[in-house]
């Protein structure tokens, strides 16, 4: 039987597993409401969504599950790119739109309204705010913890989990740098904040008092025996969950997640202008040598926009962004609970198994 801890008992759920909340379709409302019901933490990647889609999503979350569940945001500021940037940028992108028959890119909107975006969860009192790329104003934060929400921020270095605390949160997830999708740093260049999550747990423990929560690479249980024994007291997994039946991630990008060897992930800015682990492909490997010139997030992501659209309508792998970490290979294609029960029971048997050798 598992134990509660401070993971479970904030989060009131019965496993301390967070199903990461990936920005843009792959977090339906069932898969977010599936793992809630087998005993996990499901998180909505509201990210992409607009004010209204947030809380049509939140609806339908609650139509599925009375269980807890998380809605996760992008932190974001305002970013500006001079028109020299931007029209550079179109000339760089206009092979690749004339390929797959898109028009010029429009700039607006850039990025969703965040202030309206964070106005939704409050009204709609949400179980669980998540947060990755920076720490929300504190107004947002004492709103929400004052109706009850539980606060969870993402960190890649000490001294962000440090700032974190101090910020008031209630639990850290501490992103190795196996981690799929975006870097969640902020408090350093991305590049020092590249700490593989072997690495990154034990320190991160070491140095606040919250309960930390492991992320970056792992798939099974494995992993989440791995993280525990390293003084984690949960886990979020994203990768292992695009390929899950209720996934809504594009069959192309669940086709190489199960394919690509875990040799083909790559950390790149070509699609966002932000940091992201992502597999290798040719849009990728054209725009390596440029990345430094492209415009910041969220501006080279709504440059880009259509590219991304128009090849996913294609079924062309080529020019999409197919977010994944490291652990791919160990990906396998489940219905969400039945996951999460297979992590769940992987990691008490070789707690027991390590229990039962000291004895």
């Amino acid at each position: 039987m598992w134990q509660p801890n401070r993971v479970t008992e904030t989060l009131e759920i019965r496993y301390p597993l967070i199903q990461a909340g990936m920005a843009g379709k792959a977090t339906t409302p069932e898969l977010v409401a599936a793992v809630s019901e087998a005993g996990g933490l499901g998180t909505l990647g509201a990210g992409y969504l607009s004010p209204d889609g947030i809380r049509e999503a939140i609806r339908e979350i609650r139509r599925r599950t009375s269980k807890p569940f998380a809605v996760n945001l992008l932190v974001t500021t305002e970013v500006e790119a001079s028109k020299e940037e931007v029209w550079r940028t179109q000339e760089l992108l206009a092979p690749y739109r004339k390929q797959l028959g898109v028009e010029e890119s429009a700039l607006t909107p850039i990025a969703q309204p965040f202030e309206q975006q964070m106005e939704v969860l409050v009204e709609e009192r949400v179980p669980v705010f998540s947060f990755t790329f920076d720490i929300p104003p504190r107004r947002w934060l004492d709103r929400l913890r004052e109706q009850g929400t539980v606060l969870i921020g993402t960190s890649t270095t000490v001294r962000e989990a440090e700032q974190l605390e101090a910020a008031g949160v209630d639990c850290i997830v501490a992103q190795g740098a196996e981690a799929g999708g975006h870097r969640g740093t902020f408090a350093v260049p991305y590049d020092r904040g590249m700490i593989g999550t072997m690495a990154l747990i034990p320190q991160t423990v070491d140095r606040v008092n919250l309960p930390v929560i492991a992320a970056g690479g792992i798939m099974d249980g494995r992993g989440m025996a791995a993280a525990l024994a390293l003084g984690a007291e949960g886990i979020q997994m994203g990768t292992a969950f695009l390929t899950c039946r209720e996934s809504g991630a594009h069959p192309a990008h669940q086709e190489k997640i199960l394919t690509e060897a875990e040799t083909e992930t790559v950390i790149t800015r070509a699609f966002s202008g932000k940091p992201a682990r992502g597999i290798r492909n040719r849009m990728i490997d054209e725009l390596s040598g440029r990345e430094q010139t492209l415009p910041p997030y969220p501006v080279q992501n709504a440059l880009t926009q259509g590219i991304r659209k128009a090849a996913a309508r294609k079924n062309d792998p080529e020019w999409m962004s197919l977010w994944a970490g490291q652990g791919l290979g160990l990906a396998g294609e489940w219905a969400a609970g039945e996951l999460v029960q297979k992590v769940i029971e992987e990691a008490e048997t070789i707690v027991q198994r390590g229990s039962q050798a000291r004895s």
